[in-house]
C-alpha cells in the first residue's frame, strides 16, 4: 500500500511543481518561486520514497530523500509565505535564513554516516543518530516552517475574513497541507515511519487544492475587470511592500 500511496503523491507533486513554474513563467512573483522549488523538492523526495520501497534503498537514493523531504521543503513553503503575506524584505531575509540551513543540512546529511545499514523493505526511519546531525536539522525545519506558516495563515485570516473568503479558505487547506508533511517528516525524523507516506499523499492534495482555491479567486476578478496583471495585485493583496 505504502508503495500505491507514495507513487500517486510523486506524480501528484510534480504535475503540481510543473503547475507553479508555469505560473511563475507566465508572471514571475517570489512567492510562487518559492512555493514552486518547495514543491519540486517534495516530489524528487517522494520520488526517492517510490524508488526506495519499490526497488531497495540506496545510501544516495535515501539521503536526497532525506533531505529534501525531511528538512528543507516546508522551509520553502514558509518562505512562499512570507513573501505573499509580509512582504519581499522579510522574504529576502527569511532567503538568506534557508540558504545558510540548507548548507548546513546538505553537508551533514552527505557526509554523516549511516548508524545501520539500510533495511532491504519497508521506509527506514532511524538511520541518523540523534543529537547535531540530520535528524536534528529535519526536527527545526519541520517545527519552525510549521510555525511560521500558521502564523501568517492567522494573519491572512484577519486580514481577507470579511472581504475575500476564498483566500481564507485557500490558506487553510495550504496550512492543512504543510501540517501533514511535517508531521510525518517529524515522525521519521523521531524513528516513527507509520503513515509516513499516507501523509506525503495528504499533503500534496491539500496544498494542491488550497493553492488552487486562492488563486481561482485571482483569475476569476481579474477576468472580470478584464486587467489581469494589474488586478491580481488588488485581489491578491500578495505582496507585503511594493513589487
Amino acid at each position: 500500500m505504502d508503495t500505491l500511496i507514495a507513487g500517486v503523491a510523486a506524480l501528484s507533486a510534480s504535475i503540481f511543481a510543473f503547475d507553479l513554474w508555469r505560473d511563475y513563467s507566465g508572471r514571475p512573483r517570489p512567492h510562487v518561486a518559492a512555493y514552486a522549488a518547495g514543491m519540486t523538492l517534495f516530489g524528487i523526495a517522494t520520488w526517492c520514497l517510490f524508488i526506495g520501497i519499490t526497488f531497495g534503498w540506496t545510501g544516495p537514493v535515501y539521503r536526497v530523500f532525506f533531505l529534501f523531504g525531511a528538512i528543507l521543503n516546508i522551509p520553502l513553503l514558509a518562505l512562499g509565505s512570507m513573501f505573499l503575506v509580509v512582504g519581499k524584505r522579510s522574504g529576502h531575509v527569511m532567503t538568506i535564513a534557508i540558504g545558510a540551513i540548507a548548507a548546513i543540512s546538505t553537508t551533514l546529511v552527505l557526509t554523516v554516516p549511516f548508524e545501520q545499514p539500510l533495511p532491504g523493505a519497508g521506509i527506514p526511519h532511524d538511520m541518523f543518530a540523534t543529537g547535531f546531525g540530520p535528524r536534528l536539522f529535519a526536527i527545526i525545519g519541520a517545527a519552525t516552517g510549521s510555525t511560521i506558516l500558521v502564523a501568517l495563515a492567522l494573519v491572512s485570516l484577519y486580514r481577507f475574513w470579511k472581504r475575500d473568503r476564498r483566500i481564507v479558505w485557500g490558506s487553510a487547506l495550504i496550512v492543512a497541507g504543510t501540517l501533514a508533511a511535517a508531521w510525518g517528516g517529524t515522525g521519521l525524523a523521531l524513528g516513527e515511519a507509520g503513515g509516513f507516506a499516507l501523509s506525503l499523499f495528504l499533503a500534496v492534495s491539500l496544498i494542491w487544492a488550497g493553492y488552487r482555491v486562492a488563486s481561482g479567486r485571482r483569475r476569476i476578478g481579474s477576468q472580470q475587470n478584464g486587467d489581469g496583471a494589474d488586478n491580481d495585485d488588488r485581489v491578491d493583496q500578495y505582496e507585503g511592500e511594493p513589487a
